[in-house]
């Protein structure tokens, strides 16, 4: 992610998303089908780990985890949870080949300008082992803009998606949709998306 005024929300208002996320990621069944997708023990990404709930849930079911967010206050909180290695970067940074068995792109790479999006799932598909997954969740919709928070998005359907996915070697898979607040507070739909390596 490289907007600034996306990252300063998110630095700014580091409390009020943990505790949303406290609530939200509990009742969450993506996670669950993310950890059942990786092998036993596997290294995964948490890629935009916002504060960590996420990365926390895989570390307790045994996964070796590796997180990386571009804003300081969210590194800071994921960096203390126990079983998480984090890290400071943006979605460029990743330059791995062949280290992940899975990768957790959930609802951070709809911050990145639509233009890099098929550069950052090439990265992704690069650093996936081979059969790797990645589970990667977006809003629904089309264009891209701000919300009231000062954030700003891209909006994507299932079709775009898969030809983004398939065009950096991807293949894709089982797909999710459903509606929700989030921080900005008014319903919005999104789509998670799983594929692999």
């Amino acid at each position: 992610m490289s907007d600034a005024r996306t990252l300063a929300v998110y630095n700014r208002q580091s409390d009020a998303y943990a505790a949303m996320m406290d609530r939200e990621a509990a009742g969450d069944p993506m996670i669950g089908r993310f950890i059942a997708a990786c092998p036993a023990g596997g290294r995964v990404l948490d890629l935009g780990c916002g504060a960590g709930h996420y990365a926390l849930r895989m570390a307790e079911a045994g996964l070796q985890v590796w997180a990386l967010d571009a804003a300081e206050a969210m590194v800071e909180r994921t960096a203390k949870l126990p079983g998480v290695s984090a890290r400071l970067g943006r979605f460029e940074d990743l330059d791995e080949r062949d280290a992940y068995d899975g990768v957790w792109a959930y609802f951070s790479l709809l911050h990145a300008p639509r233009g890099d999006m098929p550069d950052h799932l090439a990265r992704i598909a690069t650093a996936l082992r081979p059969g790797g997954v990645l589970f990667l969740g977006l809003k629904r919709g089309s264009g891209g803009g701000r919300d009231r928070l000062d954030r700003h998005y891209e909006y994507y359907e299932r079709e775009e998606l898969e030809r983004l996915l398939t065009g950096a070697g991807l293949r894709p898979g089982d797909c999710w949709f459903g509606t929700a607040e989030g921080m900005a507070g008014h319903p919005e739909g999104w789509i998670v998306m799983a594929a692999h390596g």
